[in-house]
C-alpha cells in the first residue's frame, strides 16, 4: 500500500502536471509522462519486492494468481491495499494541490492544473491537439479500439514481468526487473498515451475516479488489463514453465 501511495503521488504529480502544464500538444509531454511514469514505477517495485512481490498493479497480481503463485485470498488482500493506495495517494495530492492553490504564481498554476486533472476535466493531450481527461478516450478512439488496446499493452507489461521476476529459470537477471518492468510501461505509454491514457493498471485509474466521482469508460480500464495479464499468464505458464516446475508456496508472499 505504501509503495503505491509513493507511486501514484509521484505518478499523478510528474506526469499529469507536465502533460498539461507549458507542455501540452507537443511530443515532449508524451516523453515526460513516460520517464515519470516508468522512473515512479522502478522505485515503487523495487522498494517492495521484498516485502510483498512488488504487487502495485492489479492486473499483475491477478496474473500471478492464475499463474498459482499467490492464492485468490492474498490476491483479494492486494487488491485492496493497491486500491487504497491510488485513492489515499489521489486525497494527499488535491489537499496539497488546494493547500498550494494561494501561493506564487507558478506553483498555483502547476497544482491547480493536476487539480483540474484528478477531476477530468477536458485537456488537450497527444500530438494532434485531442481534448481528452486523465484516463479517457481520444475523439477518434471507440471503446473497441481502447479495449484492444490496453490488452495488448497489459500483455506486454505481464509478460515481462513473468521473464524477468516470475520465471523460476530467470538467474540474475531477475535483478533487472524493475528497470524491464519501468521501461515497458514508459515504452507503452509513448506508444498509446495518446489515445486512451495508456493505464495497463487498474488502481492507476481507480483513486482519480473516486475523488472526482467520473466513471466514464472506467470499465474498459479493468477489463483489458486484466484480459491482458491473463492472456499473458497463461501463454508464459504453458510454454516456457515445465510442468515439473513447482509453483510458489501460496503462503510465500
Amino acid at each position: 500500500m505504501v509503495s503505491m501511495i509513493l507511486f501514484n503521488f509521484c505518478f499523478d504529480s510528474l506526469r499529469l502536471g507536465k502533460l498539461t502544464y507549458d507542455a501540452p500538444n507537443t511530443p515532449s509531454g508524451l516523453v515526460s509522462a513516460a520517464l515519470a511514469h516508468a522512473f515512479a514505477l522502478f522505485v515503487a517495485v523495487s522498494i517492495s519486492a521484498n516485502i510483498s512481490g512488488g504487487h502495485v498493479n492489479p492486473a499483475v497480481t491477478f496474473a500471478s494468481f492464475i499463474g498459482g503463485n499467490i492464492s485468490f485470498l492474498c490476491a483479494i488482500v492486494y487488491w485492496i491495499a493497491q486500491l487504497l493506495g491510488s485513492v489515499v495517494a489521489c486525497l494527499l495530492l488535491r489537499r496539497n494541490g488546494k493547500n498550494k492553490t494561494s501561493s506564487n504564481l507558478g506553483s498555483k498554476r502547476f497544482m491547480v492544473v493536476i487539480l483540474e486533472k484528478l477531476q477530468l476535466i477536458p485537456i488537450k493531450y497527444g500530438t494532434k491537439l485531442q481534448e481528452t481527461p486523465a484516463f479517457g478516450l481520444s475523439s477518434d478512439v471507440t471503446v473497441g479500439n481502447a479495449l484492444v488496446l490496453e490488452i495488448v499493452m497489459t500483455f506486454g507489461l505481464v509478460y515481462t514481468v513473468y521473464a524477468t521476476a516470475v520465471d523460476p529459470k530467470k538467474g540474475n537477471i531477475g535483478i533487472i526487473a524493475p528497470i524491464a518492468i519501468g521501461f515497458i510501461v514508459g515504452a507503452n505509454i509513448l506508444v498509446g498515451g495518446a489515445y486512451d491514457g495508456a493505464s495497463m493498471n487498474p488502481a492507476v485509474c481507480f483513486g482519480p475516479a473516486v475523488v472526482s466521482g467520473t466513471w466514464k469508460h472506467h470499465w474498459i480500464y479493468w477489463v483489458g488489463p486484466f484480459l491482458g495479464a491473463a492472456i499473458a499468464a497463461l501463454i508464459y505458464d504453458s510454454i516456457f514453465i515445465s510442468d515439473d516446475h513447482e509453483s510458489l508456496p501460496v503462503t510465500d508472499y
